[in-house]
């Protein structure tokens, strides 16, 4: 079974460099083969211009597609695999188009992994191990009040005045700036146009505690079912959310002005040039280190006072195997790729895997990755 790895981008390398030195059969894809090659070149020549057409030449059946390209190109890639009879993975949010092939994939029995990255991905694996926990625990009671948070952000190790820098082009970043979120907050849903009306203020419990700015990101309700909470279990708070440096939000309150007054063409144009600005002036130097910081934890409450309590505390920094990001996204997706070839994940159209043996396989492998990695139990 051919492997076939769509996308060199600074955030795919480790994830790829792994695959190809278990020995596995890989093919990459690019647009610019001379970017492949100067970043995998020394362990393969199977390096292609990438082209949807010439890829359906060679995709075989049970062979792997990995998409790491802009998101517009998942369901094509995935829509190709289920025509040749191949698997999909990406470290993607799965999107409604993509959910909609989750019959057809079952149908052939193949496999479409989404949301095996950092986040979605990491967190995912985090948020399962603590609800299973959390159930197998003498504390466990229909009639808890449970509070989930998780927080999660890639800030820069060395701080600067704009309190963040980019590893990739900040376009995304800035489209995200736009969606509006849906999260519980004191038993109630809480939406919020922009995320600039919901800042708040993060204790992360890291070994040094520290504090950051965080905010609801996208919709969290469907990840109530996702996580396997019981639909009768009283939910008094779930936010998936996005942190950030303290000071943030200050030094960002011009680009959040901006960004409100622009519609349409003429609006998308101006993030255009805001991303290419914001590249040249606030891009990660060469060999300067990121950081990657991650809590997930749930607490659960009887009649006001806590009862069980645990958190997942992840703090990550580039060093000399690159960036802290770039292993934190693609090792998780490169072991997704191995788990469908084993034929460890179920048909269909999925996120990063719950069962318990694959969530404690690949949460350990990411205690390798990060420099910090602990459960802390608050009650303890």
């Amino acid at each position: 079974m051919t492997i076939h790895w769509c996308g060199t981008g600074l955030s795919a390398i480790p994830g790829l460099r792994r695959l190809i030195e278990a020995g596995r059969d890989v093919t990459v894809w690019n647009r610019s083969t001379d970017k492949a090659r100067a970043m995998v070149g020394d362990l393969t020549d199977t390096i292609h211009a990438f082209d949807m057409d010439a890829l359906a030449k060679v995709l075989n059946p049970g062979d792997v597609v990995v998409s790491m390209l802009p998101g517009d190109w998942h369901v094509p890639l995935a829509e190709l695999c289920l025509e040749r009879g191949a698997h999909f993975v990406s470290s993607s949010y799965i999107a409604p188009e993509m959910r909609a092939l989750d019959q057809a994939a079952r149908d052939k029995g193949l496999c479409f992994v989404n949301e095996i990255g950092l986040d979605p991905g990491i967190d995912h694996l985090m948020a399962h191990h603590l609800v299973a926990d959390y159930r197998a625990s003498k504390a466990y009671e229909a009639g808890n009040d449970l509070s989930f948070t998780s927080y999660c952000g890639g800030v820069p190790k060395q701080p600067n005045p704009f309190r963040y820098k980019f590893s990739w082009s900040p376009l995304g970043v800035l489209k995200a700036l736009r969606s509006p979120s849906r999260s519980i907050r004191n038993f109630s849903e809480l939406r919020v146009a922009r995320p600039w009306d919901a800042i708040s203020s993060y204790d992360a419990p890291l070994p040094t505690p520290e504090t950051f700015e965080v905010y609801p990101n996208r919709d969290s309700i469907p990840f109530i079912a996702d996580y396997r909470f019981d639909p009768d279990w009283r939910i008094k708070d779930f936010v998936r959310g996005t942190l950030r440096l303290n000071g943030w939000s200050e030094a960002w309150k011009p680009i959040f002005a901006e960004i409100e007054t622009l519609e349409g063409t003429a609006g998308d144009s101006r993030l255009k040039e805001m991303s290419d600005q914001f590249w040249q002036e606030n891009a990660y130097e060469e060999g300067e280190p990121d950081r990657v910081v991650l809590c997930v934890d749930l607490r659960a409450e009887n009649a006001g006072k806590p009862v069980w309590h645990k958190s997942y505390v992840m703090d990550a920094w580039g060093d000399a195997r690159g960036t802290a990001m770039a292993r934190l996204v693609s090792i998780p997706v490169s072991l997704a790729v191995d788990s469908v070839l084993t034929r460890e994940i179920a048909a269909g159209v999925s996120a990063a895997p719950h069962d318990p043996k694959l969530v404690a396989r690949y949460l350990g492998e990411v205690n390798q990755l990060a420099q910090h990695l602990t459960v802390v139990d608050h009650l303890s």
